[in-house]
């Protein structure tokens, strides 16, 4: 729908269209008007590049009890267990919603099931239901079609969130303060649009390009997480950044991930030499959780002065590789890679957010009328290090409870909210900033706040965003918003809450390893920021 039509008003406003918002416009639409806001096409999400599957206790021989033991032992003790069972226990029937969707997970005539279920670093047995090797696409396919054919769902591609409206912002006293919808870029056109709506759902995914090699794609800048800030909500375990071990290395090949699942059928990590190195760091092997597998990956790099490691599964049969993984096999033979013969280079780069907005099981965030779910959203699943193929698990069980609980809230009579005030500023005049400070940005997170870390890294990373920051806010002050801008804005607050969180945090547990704190402290404890401190409280909770 083009945006000139659009200072609209809508029962729920969901910004974001990967797994999470899809999940809720659809369990949504069948009485309420529906905004899906995505800031490129539809199918442009993190989502959508997920390869493994997702986790769910679909055989006998699993049990919600495992499922939730292999949960916990991944989080390093910071898991919410109650949220935890939850997810869990609801996983099956998430799963049944999605083949009654159309997602056409891998078959396996032979099993109880009657699909494959493949295994994961961290996971006890298998459990991982999978569509080959690209889940993500086809889930996202299959909800997009869906979610296409809705009369009630309106779709506004290209168009970037600039901010929450709020009635703090509007200087309005309400009591609570409430969120009253966003305002949104049309990237296209170059406009500001006012909309409004009853319930806003922030389900914008992760920040990994807060980092110089991610595993996400170019849409994952943070902007949830930063709005959901800048209006006043709670922040928890920002330092908690999933590093995937396996990202494949090759000058052209951007982000293409190389998915656990090689790991979980075989998959054997060796250096230059052809030896293996992961018995000497676990003994679950190249089956250890990620933020093992990472820090290993990371030590012999450093130790040995590497560019890359080395993930061979050449020793399993050529039609069984073709079978499991037909895109990272025909992806890898375009680069003069053939998986079946050779090792596949590789090297850790930032995938995950664990961190995020403070919700609890229905989404509801500290602001009424404000939701976050996704990869946004810190419900407590995922502890200090999330467990491969609970994230889109997560994405479906939380969307579905989210509508569940917008759905029973009052509709409320449409406001007058102020259009966006462009009187004041030009044109930029030297957009050239923008991509320096972009790249530095990236640069010193990925030395200073990367795998291993240390406090004066974390110090001199602290110094350089307040720097750019001061730089981009007059910017932002001075010209017109554009979607370079705002997604520059939005990485910078979401790379100072990281490196806050992390020198918060004196210990080393899950994904944060400080070369300072090199132990863990026998109390598990979230990092909580705030941006408006409650009597008596402070930073951490």
């Amino acid at each position: 729908m083009h945006a000139r039509a659009l200072h609209a008003h809508f029962d729920t406003l969901i910004i974001g269209s990967g797994l999470a918002g899809l999940t809720l416009a659809l369990n949504l639409a069948q009485d309420r008007k529906v905004g899906l806001v995505t800031k490129k096409a539809l199918l442009d999400s993190a989502s959508g590049w997920a390869q493994g599957g997702i986790a769910a206790v679909l055989s006998q021989e699993d049990s919600h009890e495992a499922h939730i033991r292999d949960t916990l032992e991944a989080g390093a003790g910071l898991c919410d267990e109650a949220m935890t069972r939850h997810v869990v226990e609801n996983s099956a029937h998430a799963i049944r919603w999605l083949i009654d969707l159309g997602v056409p997970f891998t078959r396996d005539e032979a099993s109880e099931l009657g699909y494959h279920l493949t295994r994961e670093g961290g996971h006890s047995v298998r459990r991982v239901i999978h569509a080959a090797d690209a889940t993500g696409q086809a889930v996202q396919l299959a909800l997009a079609e869906n979610v296409r054919a809705h009369t009630n769902i309106t779709i506004l591609e290209h168009h970037v969130a600039v901010d929450l409206i709020t009635s703090a912002k509007l200087g309005r006293r309400e009591g609570r303060n409430r969120c009253h919808g966003a305002y949104v870029l049309d990237s296209v056109g170059g406009q500001v649009y006012t909309l409004g709506a009853d319930s806003t759902v922030l389900a914008t995914g992760g920040a990994g390009k807060v980092y110089l090699y991610t595993t996400n794609p170019d849409t994952s800048t943070g902007d949830g997480i930063a709005m959901g800030w800048r209006a006043g909500c709670r922040i928890a375990n920002m330092e908690f950044i999933q590093f995937h071990p396996t990202c494949l290395y090759h000058p052209h090949a951007k982000s293409f991930l190389i998915s656990e699942a090689v790991r979980g059928e075989g998959g054997l990590l060796r250096l230059p030499d052809g030896s293996r190195f992961m018995p000497a760091h676990d003994s679950r092997g190249e089956l250890a959780p990620r933020d093992i597998v990472a820090r290993a990956i990371d030590f012999e790099m450093k130790k040995r002065g590497l560019d890359c490691i080395y993930l061979d599964i050449s020793h399993k049969p050529a039609d069984f590789l073709r079978a499991h993984f037909p895109t990272i096999h025909s992806r890898c033979l375009e680069l003069g890679i053939d998986i079946t013969r050779q090792p596949i280079p590789v090297v850790p780069a930032a995938h995950y957010t664990c961190g995020g907005i403070v919700t609890d099981r229905q989404g509801r965030t500290d602001l009424d009328g404000l939701y976050a779910i996704g990869e946004t959203a810190h419900t407590g699943l995922h502890g200090a290090n999330r467990l491969a193929s609970n994230s889109l698990l997560e994405c479906v069980v939380l969307g579905r409870a989210a509508a569940g609980d917008i759905a029973r809230q009052p509709r409320l009579p449409a406001r007058a909210l102020p259009q966006w005030d462009e009187s004041r500023v030009t044109n930029a005049d030297e957009e050239v900033v923008i991509s320096h400070n972009w790249d530095e940005l990236r640069r010193f997170m990925w030395n200073y706040v990367g795998i291993v870390r240390t406090t004066k890294r974390l110090q001199r990373a602290q110094h350089r965003i307040t720097l750019l920051r001061e730089e981009i806010d007059e910017y932002y002050a001075n010209f017109r918003v554009t979607a370079d801008l705002l997604e520059l804005r939005n990485l910078v607050d979401t790379a100072d809450l990281i490196v806050r969180s992390a020198r918060l945090r004196h210990e080393s547990r899950g994904l944060h390893y400080s070369r300072d704190y090199p132990d863990r402290l026998l109390q598990a404890r979230d990092t909580v920021l705030s941006r408006a401190p409650r009597p008596g409280s402070s930073d951490t909770v």
